[in-house]
Parts: structure tokens; sequence; C-alpha cells
């Protein structure tokens, strides 16, 4: 089982596009995942028609009431099983605060004996908050999508800066790549940003895999669809099966 943690502190860089087609690839190799929505904007619940009506319902009671992700989780009608979230999540913060016990919670219910059946992706809000450093604590590898915009790369320079001060908690490095999104070769903007992920992160944790400008991946979320249902010979469908081989190849995803 690997945990991939889908994070960046700004919002609108195809983080949600990103956990939500990693777990249909990962679904298409005939592997079941499960999808941990820590965002309390609840998009990823909503893509695949999950709408908890209470919190009790959603992975806030695994978080206050420390109800088990199992009792949680629904399986979708895409054969995704996915851990909701609600609103409520907003306010852990504040209930919780930060302590060691609190951030590792779900690091630990992860690792317990037989608590996924495959992969693990989790779709982070884009705070580093008591829900994103639970997914941090958690991960094998975080996965830091990077639009084609400088606000985009400020935001995962921020990841950055945030990784490497809890490397003495770590005691390592924890494993990270940034893959770049929205990514258009004909825009100068797309290669001013490539040119400066390469000049202000590590060359080997930028993925090689490029995540394309498409039509069809941007409308495939407004449908309910990962890209695989929606446009299957999309280049949105071949660049996300091209960053699954990528993590496989490289060891970050079994």
């Amino acid at each position: 089982m690997s945990i991939i943690a889908v994070f960046n502190q700004k919002g609108g860089v195809g983080k949600t596009t990103t956990a939500l087609n990693l777990l249909a690839a990962i679904g298409q190799r005939k592997q079941r995942p499960l999808g941990i929505d820590l965002d309390p904007q609840c998009h990823l619940s909503h893509i695949f028609g999950l709408y908890p009506k209470t919190a009790d319902d959603s992975v806030y009671s695994f978080f206050i009431r420390q109800r088990p992700l199992e009792e949680i989780a629904e399986i979708t009608q895409s054969g995704v099983i996915v851990c909701p979230a609600h609103l409520e999540l907003a306010k852990l913060d504040t209930l919780l605060g930060k302590g060691v016990n609190v951030v590792t919670r779900l690091r630990q219910s992860l690792h317990a004996m037989e608590a996924a059946p495959g992969p693990v992706i989790i779709d982070c809000c884009p705070l580093l908050n008591v829900l994103s450093l639970n997914a941090v604590f958690a991960a094998d590898l975080v996965l830091v999508p990077v639009s084609a915009d400088f606000l985009s790369l400020k935001g995962a320079e921020q990841v950055e800066r945030a990784l490497n001060a809890l490397e003495p908690v770590f005691k390592r490095r924890l494993p990270r790549r940034y893959v770049l999104t929205r990514y258009d070769m004909r825009r100068r903007m797309s290669a001013a940003v490539e040119e400066r992920m390469g000049e202000s992160l590590r060359a080997d944790e930028i993925c090689v895999t490029r995540i394309r400008e498409n039509v069809k991946l941007a409308e495939s979320p407004s449908v309910g669809l990962d890209i695989f249902r929606h446009a299957p010979g999309s280049r949105g469908a071949h660049d996300y099966a091209a960053l699954y081989d990528e993590l496989l190849g490289a060891g970050l995803l079994h």
C-alpha cells in the first residue's frame, strides 16, 4: 500500500483533478484504491456523487469521534472507495489543535493492518492546517500539482519549505514530486514556470510528465466523471496514465 497526499498551498492548481484521475488510473489497473477527501470544499466527494447529510457521515467523525475509516468509506459508482468530506472539517483546527497525537491520527489508522485495500490518495485543502498535516504525516509521497502560473509555483515553493522544516521530525527527507499541470507549450508562461521550477526545486523531484491543458479534462469533473470514463482517448487521459506509470516506475506507487 502506498499513501499519496496531493497538496499545494494554493487552490485552483488541479489538485482535486489530479487526485481524481490518479484514483481512476489505479482503478484502471484492477486495483481498488481508497480516496480520502480532506478538503472542506468537498469537491472530490461531490464529483463521486457523495453528499454526506451530516458531518458524522464524513471524515469529520474520524477526527472528532475516532470513528474507523472503514465505517465512513463508501463504494462509488466508479468502484473507487471514498471517505467523503464535509464543510464542518473547517472547524477542526479550532477543535483539535496541532498536537502530535492529532496530526498523526490518520497515519496510525492507515498503517493499521488491513486499513485500506490498495493505494490511498488524499486530496488536501490548500492550507497548512491540521488536515493537511495529517495527510503529510501519513504520506509516503507528497504530490504537488503546479499549474502553469507563478502564484501556483509560489504555493509549491511554500510546500517545499514546509516539508524541509518537518525533516527533523521525520528524520529523513519526505519523498515529494512536483507535477506541472495546465501546461501549454504555446504559452510563454508555461515555459517560464517550467524554467523557474528547475531553478527553485530539485530536478529529480520534478515529474517528467506534464499534464497538458485540455478541454475534456477541464469539463470532466462537471459531469461527475474521471477523464478515463469521460474521454478515454483524450490528451488528459494519456497524461494521467503517463503520470501513473512514472510514479509506478519510480517505486512511489504500489
